[in-house]
């Protein structure tokens, strides 16, 4: 059974403007999700700016998200690394937290070879028993896990369930389906191609859009899920846009820019990611005022 079906918020990390974690803010966030209907929390992802956090700071963040939900929905924690060790100490830790999942991002900058992404996640695997879905993202990584590699994971590791692909390579997610034998829970990593994902079988999103529009991302999810397959198109073609504006920067650039504009919280970030330039907020204010969410 999957961890999760429908769309799932990487929530971002609120900074105070000093730099430190808003965690009042936070539990607003949170709130805010669950009322909107999110179908689960992904926390200390890529969105979460998990790459700056230390590691007390990222195992406080998934704590006060595991304990705020309390058991509502889902909390999938990230805890990927590009070292195998820290990999496993985060994932063993949150797992003590008391998540539900974790994601877990392919090794960056060091890279590995198909081999070596194999014995990462498998290690990292076996010193859990939590769920655990794979983080495809080349981009951000400049590593990909081939879909021999995923359908092997999830065939041959018990607990290796799935794989969030933000590889925008819509033929290689296909291959990837059509060689997994129904073993792999696919989500979309791509807030603009949800609806194609859900086509080749994918179990929802993990979504930045739903940071600000989480009962329109669930909606898409669930009007697919419905068979209104129509309906769940219009809503996604609806979103485009908005979803460019949102990536028209380095994500979470536009993203903390856009709740700082709603008012969820400040558009605090922390180095190397600076401040949204001009001529992008505007266009993004345009876009969410289009949208309905502005």
């Amino acid at each position: 059974m999957a961890i999760f079906k429908g769309a799932g918020v990487a929530i971002i990390t609120p900074f105070h403007e000093d730099g430190s974690v808003d965690y009042e803010k936070f539990g607003e966030l949170i709130e805010y999700q669950i009322e909107n209907q999110t179908d689960a929390i992904i926390v200390c992802g890529t969105t979460g700016e998990s790459a700056t956090l230390t590691h007390e700071e990222h195992l406080d963040v998934i704590r006060y998200c595991v304990e705020k939900v309390d058991h509502r929905i889902p909390v999938i924690a990230g805890t990927g690394s590009n070292c195998t060790e820290t990999a496993v100490y985060l994932s063993t830790e949150a797992e003590k937290i008391g998540a539900d999942g974790l994601l877990l991002v392919t090794p960056y900058y060091n890279k590995a070879t198909q081999n070596g992404l194999y014995q990462h996640f498998k290690t990292v695997a076996d010193a859990v028993k939590l769920p655990i879905i794979l983080y495809n993202v080349p981009g951000r990584t400049g590593t990909t896990i081939q879909p021999e590699t995923a359908v092997r994971l999830c065939k041959e590791v018990e607990n290796i369930v799935g794989i969030k692909d933000a590889t925008g390579n819509i033929s290689q997610t296909a291959h990837l389906m059509s060689i997994a034998d129904g073993c792999v829970d696919l989500y979309s990593g791509e807030d603009a191609i949800i609806v194609p994902i859900l086509s080749l079988g994918g179990k929802g999103v993990i979504s930045v859009l739903s940071n600000v529009a989480p009962r329109q991302t669930h909606e898409i999810c669930s009007r697919y899920f419905e068979g209104d397959t129509i309906g769940s198109m219009e809503l996604q073609l609806k979103a485009v846009p908005l979803v460019e504006a949102l990536f028209s920067e380095v994500n979470p650039i536009p993203v903390k820019k856009a709740a700082q504009l709603m008012g969820l919280c400040g558009g605090t970030l922390r180095m190397p990611l600076t401040e949204m330039e001009p001529a992008h907020a505007e266009k993004l204010a345009k876009e969410m005022k289009a949208f309905g969410i502005l």
